[in-house]
């Protein structure tokens, strides 16, 4: 089995680190396909494309169709934007789900979708860290997670690595040189153990759902940059949309409350279920984010389908 690493020529914080990879030793030419240049090393496959990095969809099954190999996982370079402009190192699963059929997603993906997050999000967090602050990047950068967005469609697990947030910094070699490092020691290719695989039958084997909060999941966050917290889907409230029920003329549905937060809540769930074979997945709500009304929805849903709800420390 292989894994893919993807870049883009059209972001320079997605060549960057592609570039500083490649420098490292042992890549050879690897089948050029749809347009598609690849490099192999070892079990891990760098594709670089010319589209935009959202755009290419199915990689990892194109990827299979072409040359037989099969995809186990799949990692995005890509940069980061923010109204802040704050220079950023973030790491984050990706999917809409809560976007309805017929709507049109602003950046790829496909409307009810989630891909499998990546298991390797929490340990590679810590280890992104660790390795910034190695090159003096911290505190300049914040290195944090971001909520479950954007495409493109994939099956296998995945993530995507960003620098951000401004061109100034999305062209940095510092910074692409950190996440060329976490790729490198995270896969193993320089001979190490790789970081971030799944075991189900190790000691902590509870997943960590993220529900509520902004963009960047501070409450959330708090537990995984814990050494040792396996992290899933997160979705951000703007994920959740929910119809409040005191201004509908009407019950949308069986409880009064609309919107397409329960299909988003269930997608989430079953694609970290399906990231984690074995695994407890355990919903982690960010409390203050929700008014009572959202709360008591929430939570009622998740008892309806079974999903256990924990507090900070039941994931230590």
């Amino acid at each position: 089995m292989v894994k893919l690493v993807v870049a883009t020529t059209t972001d320079p914080a997605s060549i960057g680190p592609a570039s500083a990879l490649l420098a490292m030793p042992g890549w050879n030419p690897g089948p050029f396909f749809q347009d598609i240049r690849s490099s192999v090393n070892g079990d891990v496959r760098l594709l670089e494309h010319d589209k935009g990095i959202v755009e290419e969809d199915h990689l990892d099954n194109r990827w299979e169709q072409t040359t037989g190999e099969i995809v186990n996982e799949v990692i995005f370079l890509s940069k980061h934007t923010a109204v802040s402009s704050r220079p950023a190192l973030t790491i984050h699963p990706i999917g809409i789900p809560h976007l309805r059929d017929g709507d049109v997603p602003p950046q790829g993906g496909k409307p009810g979708w989630a891909a499998p997050p990546s298991p390797r999000m929490g340990p590679w967090l810590i280890l992104l860290k660790k390795i910034a602050e190695s090159h003096n990047l911290i505190p300049e950068f914040e290195v944090t997670l971001e909520a479950t967005h954007h495409g493109p469609v994939t099956n296998k697990p995945t993530m995507f690595v960003e620098i951000g947030s401004t061109d100034e910094y999305w062209r940095r070699e510092d910074a692409a040189r950190v996440v060329a490092q976490l790729v490198w020691e995270g896969l193993g290719l320089g001979g190490g153990d790789a970081v971030g695989n799944w075991n189900s039958k190790s000691e902590k084997n509870k997943v960590l759902l993220g529900i509520g909060g902004g963009h960047y999941v501070p409450r959330h966050m708090d537990i995984v940059q814990k050494d040792g917290t396996w992290v899933g889907h997160l979705l951000s409230g703007y994920s959740i949309p929910m119809e409040d029920p005191s201004q509908s003329k009407g019950a949308a549905n069986s409880n009064g409350i609309g919107g397409t937060w329960r299909e988003a809540i269930k997608a989430a769930f079953e694609a970290t279920k399906a990231a984690f074979p074995g695994g407890e997945i355990v919903a982690h709500l960010d409390q203050k984010s929700f008014k009572g009304w959202q709360k008591n929805a929430i939570t009622g849903f998740l008892s309806e389908q079974n999903i256990e709800v924990g507090k900070p420390g039941d994931f230590l």
